[in-house]
């Protein structure tokens, strides 16, 4: 039986700041994210992460998103990224990305796929499956690293793992790619299949929706029970990765980071449609209430 996210656990892990910290005391992520059409996912990653306290936040793209994405957030430093097919990431930037320092990866979101080309998703492959297992610290793996992942999984070949912690947050669509079963037979159980293919890919599996599941490979489940159909909308979980990634990099371990996350995403978006309805909320919305989540439990 699947225990419940409370507000309560979610705190614990989040405590206030020691007065004494620094940047390099809540780690760094390194975002692989963005292409010539899906700029504002780069975009909604990379504040998410911010906004949930990530020490430095990096973001490997191509100069379009880099442009777009500084513009909005000076924050967030750059890598840049030579442009492949569909003005995608192209792999010939592999020795630029692992170059940089991180300890959390976020992998995916906007990248591309077989949307734009199969020319696309060959790079996309390319690029999830050296970067995650190749990389020393955690990881998130989220959109288009997802399919990316099915394909090779469809392929026989091993789902790519870095050498710390892996989260995986699909939706139902993106589980039943992984998979290949069906969306219907994955929503007859949902706890069952996150736990299951959790154990099997030895990675923490975030599967997205009402009532949100988040399972272990040792076999914890806990369901959420914030949120809205308000997130029902492009770019809802490019910001959650975001938020994970940031969560992870803090220090917390993967289950607790993605539990949390979930939990105050949809804390968020319950504040943003009671603020402009489910209808007119966007995911832009959640991080002034992230923002605010913070602030009351902070004081």
């Amino acid at each position: 039986m699947a225990a419940t996210i409370t507000p309560e656990s979610v705190w614990a892990h989040i405590p206030p700041r020691a007065r004494d910290s620094h940047k390099g005391s809540f780690g760094a992520v390194l975002v692989l994210a963005g292409s010539a059409c899906y700029r504002g996912a780069a975009s909604l990653a990379v504040e998410g992460a911010l906004r949930t306290g990530a020490g430095i936040v990096t973001l490997a793209s191509v100069e379009p998103v880099l442009a777009a994405v500084s513009a909005r957030l000076p924050e967030c430093c750059l890598c840049p990224c030579l442009a492949g097919a569909e003005g995608g990431i192209s792999p010939r930037s592999l020795p630029n990305i692992t170059r940089q320092k991180a300890t959390t990866l976020l992998l995916g979101p906007g990248l591309g796929y077989t949307a734009q080309s199969a020319a696309r998703a060959a790079e996309t492959r390319e690029l999830t499956e050296k970067l995650l297992s190749g990389f020393c610290g955690n990881a998130v793996l989220d959109a288009d690293g997802l399919n990316a992942a099915a394909s090779l999984l469809n392929a026989g070949r091993a789902l790519p793992h870095p050498a710390g912690e892996l989260i995986l947050t699909p939706h139902p669509g993106e589980m039943s790619r992984l998979t290949g079963r069906s969306t219907s037979a994955l929503a007859a159980d949902r706890e069952g299949a996150a736990c299951r293919f959790a154990r099997e890919w030895n990675a923490v599996v975030v599967l997205k929706g009402a009532g949100t599941v988040v399972a272990a490979p040792d076999g914890r489940c806990c369901v959420n029970t914030t949120g809205n159909p308000g997130l029902s909308r492009g770019g809802s979980g490019d910001a959650l990765a975001g938020m994970t990634a940031a969560l992870l990099a803090c220090g917390l371990p993967a289950y607790e980071a993605a539990a949390c996350a979930v939990y105050l995403h949809g804390a968020a978006a319950d504040r943003a449609a009671a603020l402009r309805g489910e209808y007119g909320m966007l995911p832009q919305d959640l991080f002034a209430q992230l923002g605010r989540l913070f602030a009351e439990h902070h004081r």
